[in-house]
């Protein structure tokens, strides 16, 4: 067998076999950007999360196991890939308008690639009057949402908002009502403007919140701690915004299950 005839054979047989092999879609980049709700605190600036804020967390943390492959082929309309590098980009006490303001929004954009998908959840801290280095007026809100959204779109990529999650109050009837007062229409407002995805979460934590009753997701999904029971809070804590390790985990399958019902 000369040479020449062996390499055509070699060539020959690594055709075949890849015409056989599995189609790589290749890789999805899906952002989040939003506040501490959203943010991901074993990767946070490089702090000892475990000796430091633990256990303490952010939806985006516990978001990766929804993305896997067996899971993409349920929101392909959405991500067409067949694996999904997540970058929780999201920061506690920011608001649309600091998160651009320092810096956060344009180290996104600037690595923005086509089909990379961005999920912006703000609210919480745009809402805080009492915090005048972070609130932003329902009218900037809208616009800071907007600059994401039309940026996203510039870069090729695709813009999902969110309206901001449910905090642990007001209770009345067995019901968590509304604390964010207009900012989850500004969203909805923006969304239906620009013809954007929307995935509702204010109402569906509401909903999944409300049905497992208040003492339940008081003492299992918030950041509510007797004293000694973590070593990072010996005094304990009374937290009814931000998420335990089920909290999180819930909100996340909340999340995952709005991407499935996008359009």
């Amino acid at each position: 067998m000369n040479q020449k005839f062996f390499a055509v054979l070699l060539l020959s047989v690594a055709l075949g076999a890849m015409a056989f092999a599995p189609f790589k879609k290749g890789i999805v980049r899906v952002y989040l950007i939003g506040d501490s709700t959203v943010a991901d605190y074993s990767d946070y600036d490089g702090e000892d999360y475990l000796n430091k804020r633990y256990p303490i967390m952010g939806w985006g943390q516990v978001f990766q196991p929804f993305l896997v492959k067996d899971s993409l082929a349920k929101v392909k309309h959405l991500i067409n890939g067949d694996s999904v590098l997540l970058l929780d980009k999201a920061r506690g006490g920011r608001s649309t308008r600091t998160f651009f303001e320092e810096g956060r929004w344009a180290q996104v954009y600037k690595d923005l690639q086509k089909n990379d998908v961005v999920m912006i959840q703000f609210g919480h801290n745009d809402a805080a009057v009492d915090k005048p280095e972070r609130y932003v007026t329902v009218q900037g809100y809208k616009e800071f949402l907007r600059l994401y959204v039309n940026q996203t779109r510039e870069k090729g990529g695709i813009p999902v908002l969110l309206t901001p999650v449910a905090r642990n109050y007001p209770w009345k009837d067995g019901k968590i009502g509304n604390v964010h007062g207009e900012y989850p229409q500004a969203v909805k407002d923006v969304a239906k403007e620009l013809n954007v995805l929307l995935i509702d979460l204010q109402q569906l934590s509401m909903e999944s919140f409300s049905a497992k009753g208040q003492e339940y997701v008081t003492n299992t999904y918030f950041m509510n701690l007797p004293a000694g029971q973590y070593k990072n809070y010996p005094e304990g804590q009374k937290d009814n915004t931000h998420f335990l390790p089920a909290g999180a985990k819930e909100v996340a399958r909340l999340v995952f299950e709005g991407m499935k019902s996008l359009k």
